[in-house]
């Protein structure tokens, strides 16, 4: 792609742009090469600068659920801009929105809207100390909670030491106040608990991790984490930036019936948008300034454009009920039936892990359980699988670390389109190991 327009914009922008891009991931150091510069979407199709059509399964990294530009969420939006792009005072529509988060959200009786999940969970993070009157977070390697300094850390040496910064920045003793976990190891858990119980405010999950790729809980861990929690006077919170809407209406703690005593929302919940939201009950969120002593502002909260977007997509998201996610459970049971059937065809050693409509192509020998279980992950293998596909106009996540993810605006014949690519790729001369 050195000839393209692409190349062109992305050595413009490393001039201007710290690493040519506004987010990491997109600069596509985990898979080499130049990144795609896009210019529209609609449904299940991207289009590059250059005019080359894609089939997405990226989504953005999620929140599009019914596909790019769907007519309803697209009709909110320009209506929403004609009559304003933003208040800083409270509208009619950051209600309607809060409303419907309540009506959906098992946990939740009130919402505080933000503008992303990272500033969700640093407010959840700020929230759950302010609430319990201890300092500690409990998260789990692997899981990504936004760039807050409270979650960029990784474990010290011991099983029971205190983090340590993941990123300079980072002051060592902000990262000592959040300890590591295992994910799917209740007994890391209860071994943190034990040393450090009474300091402990919250334990912070993605329900299911996507943020190292698709990882669904084992059974009993998220209850197990219910259990410790309430015994011990901390607060669970649910991470579900990513999962919120996108495996239920009520998202992952519908989707397994296990209540936190929070959580997190973005993604799905802006249709698109810049967005984030914390909802639970009363007596936790009415701790928030100005109803309570934690502070918490935003100029751009509840941002008209956004919650319009947001509105008309829970809306869908109400109306077509269960039959829409049920549509989603078959396109995503297609996928991964076909997937794998590629993969055993091809010899190619590699690992599908679904729930839902997200799902991770591992190329890993052995099950994906979490972060440990990927120490041997074959990232270079991706990196040639990601171009060869990309070659092929269809779009997956530029890193082996992540999620991907269909929407109702795929069609079977886009699912058996991807499975027919996969394989042909599999078995191509360039993916021999």
């Amino acid at each position: 792609m050195s000839d393209s327009f692409s190349s062109e914009l992305f050595e413009k922008a490393q001039k201007i742009i710290p690493g040519g891009v506004n987010s990491p991931v997109r600069a596509f150091g985990a898979v080499g090469g130049t990144p795609v510069f896009f210019e529209r979407a609609r449904g299940s199709r991207l289009w590059d600068v250059d005019g080359r059509e894609y089939v997405d399964l990226l989504g953005s990294w999620g929140p599009m659920i019914l596909g790019h530009c769907h007519p309803e969420v697209e009709e909110a939006v320009l209506s929403a801009a004609q009559r304003a792009m933003s208040f800083g005072a409270p509208t009619a529509t950051e209600v309607e929105l809060a409303e419907r988060v309540v009506d959906m959200v098992p946990c939740a009786e009130m919402v505080r809207l933000v503008n992303s999940g990272t500033e969700a969970t640093l407010t959840a993070a700020r929230l759950a100390r302010g609430v319990t009157g201890r300092d500690r977070i409990v998260k789990f390697a692997g899981c990504y909670h936004g760039h807050g300094d409270s979650f960029l850390i990784k474990a010290g040496s011991g099983a029971l030491t205190l983090g340590v910064p993941s990123s300079p920045g980072v002051p060592g003793p902000v990262a000592e106040l959040t300890l590591s976990a295992r994910y799917n190891d209740l007994s890391s858990v209860e071994a943190l608990f034990g040393a450090h119980g009474k300091d402990i405010a919250a334990v912070i999950v993605e329900p299911v991790a996507g943020n190292m790729g698709t990882i669904p809980p084992e059974p009993g861990f998220l209850e197990g984490l219910r259990r410790l929690t309430k015994d011990s006077g901390a607060l669970l919170i649910f991470d579900e930036v990513m999962t919120g809407f996108r495996l239920s209406p009520g998202g992952a703690q519908e989707f397994y019936d296990v209540q936190p005593d929070f959580c997190t929302l973005a993604k799905v919940l802006g249709g698109g948008l810049p967005i984030g939201a914390i909802a639970g009950p009363r007596a936790i969120l009415e701790n928030l300034a100005p109803a309570g002593d934690v502070y918490q502002a935003g100029t751009l909260s509840g941002n008209p454009i956004a919650t319009a977007a947001g509105n008309a997509t829970l809306k869908v998201l109400q109306e077509r009920g269960r039959e829409l996610y049920d549509e989603l459970e078959g396109k995503g049971a297609r996928l991964e039936a076909g997937l794998r059937a590629a993969i055993a065809e091809s010899g190619v050693t590699a690992q599908v892990n679904r729930v839902g409509s997200m799902m991770t192509l591992f190329f890993n020998d052995s099950e994906v359980k979490n972060l440990d279980s990927l120490e041997n992950l074959r990232t270079d293998v991706y990196g040639r699988f990601f171009h060869l596909l990309l070659e092929r106009a269809i779009y997956f996540p530029p890193s082996q670390y992540e999620a991907f993810f269909l929407s109702a605006a795929h069609s079977d014949a886009d699912v058996d389109r991807i499975v027919t690519i996969v394989g042909e790729v599999l078995q191509s001369s360039s993916m021999v190991e």
